[in-house]
């Protein structure tokens, strides 16, 4: 995948992070492999920002076109 390529993520959990993620709420991540070798993500959250998270309180997800383009429309 490029770096520049849009990736989708569910959160299962959000342990001390409450306010910020909500759980079964699909996210944008961005893709950061300095974050991923020290198992955390980057997620855009409720704030709007990009921030990291344990990578354990996600799951990747591949998403139909149209889905992808209707969640981009949303945010």
């Amino acid at each position: 995948m490029s770096e520049t390529a849009q990736h989708f993520v569910i959160c299962i959990r959000n342990d001390e992070y409450p306010a910020s993620l909500e759980t079964r709420k699909i996210y944008a991540s961005i893709p950061d492999l300095d974050a991923g070798k020290h198992g955390q993500i980057r997620v855009v959250d409720e704030s709007g920002e990009d921030y990291l998270y344990p990578s354990d309180f996600f799951i990747p997800i591949d998403l139909p076109r149209e889905a992808e383009q209707a969640v981009i429309a949303a945010a």
